[in-house]
């Protein structure tokens, strides 16, 4: 096998791989569990985790602070630990989408729009899956699989046993292979063969490809490739929100027609857009944002640090 490939290696049987695999033989386990029983011990094990991640939980607090300020700060402390519980169930979340069974999610899930995603894709031009980065993610991403298979974008996880494991279950639900993130030959080919690829656009990666536009009201470094893309491939934009119902009542995946008038020749418009459909979907259930992500690590010239270090 090669080497991108393969979990048989001597090499992951050293010491410092053993926790990894530990973490994924839970995982495993993890996705056997009722989903009652996940909701509940994923909720714990997130409170409980928050309370020694202290560094995380500044930023999620720096996060909620900027975006919210009509909250009170009872009302962001008590949106904190419902976030911090959403990350622990996220954990179960992710067991799901790597080892649940399709029939389990089909159970579990329900779709608005499909046909917005069976219109775009029927144009033969490709489709820009777009998303952001809730803790519903993983699982969002699988159940998009149930609709249609598609490509991710594969950046390299610093953990190569963990990297393996999760191009490798990654590829299995969505049935067709990663695309490295700078392999732009290989995502225009996708298009070209009239597929979908999976892109999430919301996190900091530094000022390259990047604009500074409105989040939250907020000057934030916002990567512009889907505009970019999209001018590229012809490739049609359909969002896409995956959300946690309250209670026990699973999960709502919300598929929006193909952007309009998409790219519209203006990069920073076309990236504003974008911030403000995530903003809207956001606010439908905040305590499922990635908040301890540092989204405003990078800030405008002359302007000063927003997290502690």
């Amino acid at each position: 096998m090669t080497r991108q490939t393969s979990l048989l290696s001597t090499h992951f049987l050293m010491p410092r791989y053993w926790p990894v695999w530990l973490g994924l033989g839970a995982m495993k386990l993890l996705a056997a569990l009722p989903f009652r029983w996940q909701l509940t011990l994923g909720g714990w094990i997130g409170r409980k985790l928050g309370q020694f991640a202290t560094r995380r939980r500044r930023i999620a607090e720096t996060n909620l602070t900027l975006c919210f300020p009509e909250l009170t700060t009872d009302q962001r402390a008590t949106l904190l630990e419902a976030h911090l519980a959403a990350m622990g169930v996220a954990l179960f979340e992710m067991a799901n989408a790597w080892w649940a069974t399709d029939e389990k999610l089909r159970s579990l899930v329900r779709f608005e729009g499909a046909e917005h995603l069976e219109q775009a894709m029927a144009r033969g031009k490709g489709v820009i899956l777009l998303t952001g980065h809730f803790t519903t993610l993983e699982l969002g991403g699988r159940f998009m699989t149930l609709q249609q298979p598609f490509h991710t974008m594969h950046r390299p996880h610093k953990n190569r046993l963990y990297e393996i494991a999760q191009r490798r279950q990654r590829e299995r639900y969505s049935r067709l292979p990663p695309i490295p993130h700078e392999d732009l030959r290989g995502l225009l080919r996708a298009f070209k063969q009239g597929r979908a690829v999976w892109y999430a656009p919301d996190q900091n990666h530094g000022l390259r490809n990047s604009l500074f536009v409105p989040f939250f009201g907020i000057p934030t470094c916002t990567l512009t490739a889907t505009s970019r893309l999209a001018a590229l491939s012809g490739a049609a934009v359909v969002p896409y929100f995956a959300r946690r119902l309250p209670g026990t009542a699973g999960y709502e995946v919300a598929i929006l027609p193909a952007l309009d008038h998409f790219p519209s020749g203006d990069l920073a418009a076309d990236t504003q857009r974008i911030n403000e459909l995530l903003e809207e979907h956001i606010c439908q259930a905040p305590e499922q944002y990635l908040w301890v992500h540092r989204r405003f690590k990078t800030r405008p010239p002359g302007q000063p640090r927003l997290y502690p270090l």
